[in-house]
């Protein structure tokens, strides 16, 4: 009889036991509203690990790593001429008096077309919030950003001190914005002065001026124009350097441009190849 009252005893401590641990196990899960909550908060947090593991990845494709300097700029002819056995066809597509208005859909079309570029900017187009905005948004797709001065003035027309303002500003103001100094320089109108080259090497930029361009001239102010005589003239040679201006027909013929070029066997050559003053003998 008393074993009989054991075993009932045990059996109901037993059962108690269990109810309660199932309790504990329930009251944890979220039920209801809670539950959906809890997923799509997973589902939310999973999507933004995965766009950041996508941003990240676009990041390191858009690095240069460990890229040796096979170019160099000759300040005599305006070319840019391979070291060594570096392939000689190429040319350099450097784009001025950014970033106005198309600097930015510019930037997204040599993106798409994995087309390198240097953007040379002028300091009164980053005076406002959006222009800072554009400028880092240009950076951010991996494209180099050269020195173009503040005020686009011409240098031979004002004073030493006067020129050294607008260089060395608009280097303090692109390191603000993007996180580094501009590596190469163009004086406006390709007016360069012995202070203006003295100073671009000791901010350890190159200078560059260009073999030719011709969108800032009213006969090639429209798409077709712009895209024949970028593509079909005799200065269109090895090393070239292009100059061409941030402008609506500019952006239009911009593709066409990159297209004949392209089709003609050249390669437009990366500015991170060009070996910088820093490294020059």
């Amino acid at each position: 009889m008393k074993n009989s009252f054991f075993v009932l005893l045990l059996s109901l401590v037993l059962v108690v036991t269990a109810c309660g641990n199932e309790e504990k196990e329930t009251t944890n899960e979220p039920k209801g509203d809670e539950a959906i909550e809890e997923t799509e908060h997973e589902e939310e947090t999973a999507q933004e690990e995965e766009k950041d593991e996508e941003v990240t990845e676009e990041k390191e494709d858009l690095a240069e790593v460990d890229v040796q300097p096979s170019y160099i700029v000759n300040e005599k002819t305006w070319k840019v001429e391979p070291i060594k056995d570096a392939n000689d066809k190429v040319v350099l597509l450097t784009i001025d008096d950014a970033p106005d208005k198309y600097a930015l859909e510019m930037a997204k079309t040599l993106r798409e077309k994995n087309v390198p570029a240097i953007f040379f900017v002028n300091g009164h187009f980053l005076q406002s919030e959006e222009g800072k905005k554009t400028l880092k948004e240009i950076a951010d797709l991996g494209f180099p950003i050269g020195n173009h001065t503040y005020h686009h003035e011409n240098l031979t027309e004002i004073s030493e001190d006067k020129q050294r303002e607008e260089i060395i500003s608009l280097n303090d103001l692109v390191e603000e914005i993007i996180g580094s100094r501009p590596q190469f320089f163009r004086a406006p109108f390709g007016a360069n002065t012995d202070t203006s080259l003295r100073i671009a090497k000791e901010e350890k930029m190159i200078p560059m001026n260009w073999t030719f361009g011709y969108d800032w001239e009213v006969d090639y102010q429209s798409k077709d124009a712009l895209e024949k005589i970028m593509v079909e003239n005799p200065y269109l040679s090895n090393g070239a350097i292009l100059l061409t201006h941030d402008r609506s027909w500019t952006n239009e013929a911009l593709e066409g441009i990159i297209n004949g070029i392209q089709e003609k066997g050249y390669e437009f050559l990366d500015p991170n190849k060009i070996q910088k003053e820093k490294e020059a003998a």
